[in-house]
């Protein structure tokens, strides 16, 4: 038994081999969760043989599931594939830490510095680069999930407007969402068409006690901030993005953690570095209660993600086509992307706040859309503009 296990490892690359490969990916994986992807299906499936497309296929259609960023989720099932729960936990740390590390050390120099007038130029030009960005991933998002189902687009209208208007994320809806979706295409045989005004209604309450009351002293702020990030991991659905929406309300006018300013410089953060853009969770965590609210809240966060994978992993695999479970998901994504919709409306009041701003967000949205450049090098490009225009 032993030497065919040894068999299979050299042929399908040993476990220290993808360690290796996947903390090569975390460092160097730029371009967002669909280009990390690719990089894993043509490195591990294509060139190297180390996994079944199939296996592939299945962990990209879990992904698309569960909530949480596409890219960490797969690397997580190529884990879980070849040690069960321990494997998913471990392929994920190689992944993780190097874009962990990389934000920590920024922020640092981003606490440290943040009242110098060089840092402030440098986010003047990266926050209308950084809405050009989120406003392109919608619409992606939105047409990739919706096509031409005119009720997806009703969902996705109704949450953009409802974020936009009252400038809060009502976490709930997500859920209403996907039941509603439930109920119009596969409904359950024991629901009644008077059961699903009831139903329908219960998207619309606040998740806001999760995370109630923040201690002042420093072990309730690192709890609250757990419980926030887990909250927060539970719902990202459709893309990584979609936390964007969620952590405004929370950190800015929920908890005050944060001002509108800083929290623009933290989604600037996470769309600049590498791996997966919920990597803004550490770059928060840190200025709310340094190192220690970092590794909270990254652990936070992720742990809903992680227990997406090993838990319904392979349930999933078994019932990926039954039509109630695509109708929730179809539903929430629509939401999702129409709150991301709505948070951009909301954030693009604090950072095109003058005629430079503005030029800067629309060029950065033209340079996305017509010449494909990739995010990281628009986000330097803009910090650069706010280098030469901010006075």
């Amino acid at each position: 038994m032993a030497g065919g296990e040894d068999a299979e490892e050299r042929t399908r690359g040993s476990f220290p081999r993808l360690l290796r490969y996947f903390l090569y990916l975390g460092t160097f994986g730029f371009g967002g969760p669909i280009a990390t992807v690719g990089y894993m299906q043509r490195d591990l499936v294509e060139r190297r043989g180390w996994l079944d497309r199939q296996e592939f296929l299945n962990g990209v259609a879990l992904g698309q599931t569960m909530p949480g960023p596409l890219a960490a989720q797969v690397a997580m099932w190529v884990g879980y594939l070849r040690r069960g729960a321990l494997g998913a936990a471990v392929i994920a740390l190689p992944f993780i830490l190097p874009s962990f590390l990389l934000v920590v050390v920024v922020a640092a120099v981003y606490v440290r510095y943040e009242g110098l007038s060089v840092v402030q130029s440098l986010f003047y030009g990266i926050a209308p680069g950084v809405m050009a960005i989120i406003v392109l991933a919608t619409i992606k998002l939105a047409r990739l999930t919706n096509r031409r189902d005119a009720r997806l687009w009703v969902v996705s209208a109704v949450i953009m407007v409802v974020t936009a208007v009252t400038g809060a994320e009502i976490a709930l809806l997500f859920i209403g969402a996907g039941l509603l979706m439930v109920v119009l295409e596969a409904p359950p045989r024991w629901l009644r068409l008077p059961r699903w005004g009831a139903l329908a209604a219960t998207g619309g309450g606040h998740p806001g006690a999760l995370a109630a009351a923040v201690a002042t002293a420093s072990a309730g702020t690192l709890t609250a901030l757990g419980l926030f990030f887990l909250k927060a991991g539970a719902f990202i659905f459709g893309s990584g993005l979609a936390i964007v929406p969620f952590l405004r309300e929370g950190v800015v006018h929920e908890h005050h953690w944060l001002t509108e300013r800083q929290f623009l410089d933290a989604v600037a953060i996470g769309l600049i570095t590498p791996g997966p853009v919920v990597i803004t969770a550490a770059f928060i965590g840190y200025l709310v209660a340094g190192l220690a609210g970092a590794v909270v809240a990254t652990v936070a966060i992720f742990t809903p993600i992680y227990l997406g994978v090993v838990i319904p992993g392979r349930w999933f695999i078994r019932h990926r086509e039954n039509a109630q479970l695509k109708a929730f998901v179809r539903g929430a994504t629509a939401a999702a992307a129409g709150a991301i919709a709505g948070a951009t409306i909301v954030l693009i009041r604090g950072a095109v706040v003058d005629v430079a701003t503005a030029v800067i967000a629309l060029v950065s949205l033209a340079l996305i859309w017509r010449l494909k450049i990739k995010e990281p090098f628009i986000v330097l490009g803009c910090a650069c503009a706010g280098l030469a225009l901010h006075r």
